[in-house]
């Protein structure tokens, strides 16, 4: 974004108001700029654990303590006793308290050259741990989030040498944070498919994860099913931190309370899996009306029709943010730094990727899009 100090922002808003407007979400600037924005930091995490040194700036500290204080609401606001075993009511005192001062949270973690930038990104965060009236939580909250976090590579409060850390710092605190809201208040899953979807709450953290793992030495695939590997990895990968955390609420044959991963589990390869798990993000979240409808567009990410097509699902596409954020501290310079590729769009995507049964004797590798 160019001219960020005059730049006119606007208090964001829903425009997907029927199913009729999703041909014009799929066109729209907000649409290319938010896939850009995933591959991009799809690209950026490849092969990394989050061990890996990264450069980390003031903005990604400012985002990870401004999380650490919400999670210290969480502590001030325990559940309270009510007949209900799930959905407890507490977490709407604690979404409240988000609201009521989530524009001092915001200009705590940002420098004051962009807190005109503030009220426009209210919306985002507020939208980010759930829905108090419903208390529950899924894929659409987790894409307010990630939409935050690519408004703030836009208006420079992030630079482009910040991708690993805005997943590994930004993003991974947030997923911390989150599953703390699901445990303390028992949320419900936000139109979950039950055993046949990925995960009742996240996705983003499976598609970074997976491209983590591109090229291990070691950790394929079926590696994720071995409870060994689990508990030594989970740290550093995201995609096992996943495992490990439905492996907590579920019970029961891995199997048959999480079918969809289990069948992942049998590809060939994770750069398969990464590939695949990025199309069917595309079809179902990102094509979805149900989750659509609640997404917010301000002049950061606008409505309006893209002059460009949307960046290839399977390649990385670009982050139009020429503003770089401010300098930061050099942890290291073992990470390298992106160099973006965009690969030609496909002439067509699948509607869906699911896959409902696991042959005993063939892999799912050919199953799972190229």
């Amino acid at each position: 974004m160019s001219g960020v100090a005059d730049h006119e922002y606007i208090i964001p808003v829903p425009a997907v108001s029927s199913p009729d407007d999703m041909p014009a979400w799929d066109k729209s600037e907000a649409y290319c700029e938010y896939v850009g924005f995933i591959l991009a930091l799809n690209e950026a995490v490849k092969g990394k654990p989050i061990s890996c040194s990264f450069y980390e700036g003031p903005g990604i500290k400012g985002m990870v303590s401004m999380l650490d204080t919400l999670s210290q609401w969480i502590d001030e606001t325990p559940p309270i006793d009510q007949p209900q075993r799930f959905g407890n009511q507490a977490f709407r005192t604690w979404h409240g308290r988000v609201k009521e001062n989530g524009l001092k949270l915001l200009q705590d973690a940002l420098p004051e050259s962009l807190h005109r930038a503030v009220p426009e990104l209210l919306g985002y965060l507020t939208e980010s741990f759930g829905n108090s009236t419903r208390i529950d939580y899924g894929t659409g909250h987790e894409m307010a989030f990630a939409m935050l976090m690519c408004c703030l590579f836009k208006i420079g409060a992030l630079g482009d040498n910040e991708r690993v850390a805005a997943v590994f710092c930004t993003f991974n605190r947030y997923l911390e944070l989150v599953r703390k809201l699901q445990l303390t208040y028992r949320m419900e899953p936000a139109g979950s498919h039950g055993v046949w979807s990925l995960d009742d709450y996240q996705f983003l953290p499976f598609i970074w994860g997976s491209s983590q793992l591109i090229d291990h030495p070691i950790l394929g695939p079926r590696s994720f099913l071995q409870e060994d590997v689990i508990s030594k990895n989970h740290s550093d990968y995201m995609f096992f931190s996943c495992i490990k955390f439905i492996q907590k609420v579920k019970t029961g044959p891995f199997a048959e309370h999480s079918n969809q991963l289990w069948n992942i589990s049998a590809v060939a390869s994770w750069s398969k899996v990464n590939g695949g798990l990025i199309k069917m993000y595309k079809a179902e979240v990102l094509a979805k009306y149900p989750v659509i409808q609640h997404v917010l567009f301000g002049s950061l990410l606008p409505f309006k029709p893209s002059l460009r097509s949307p960046p290839s699902m399977q390649g990385v596409g670009p982050m139009r943010r020429p503003v770089m954020g401010p300098p930061g501290a050099l942890r290291s310079q073992a990470c390298p730094p992106l160099v973006a590729r965009v690969s030609p769009m496909p002439s067509s995507l699948p509607s869906s990727t699911t896959l409902h049964e696991r042959p005993p004797e063939e892999t799912q590798a050919d199953k799972m899009p190229n």
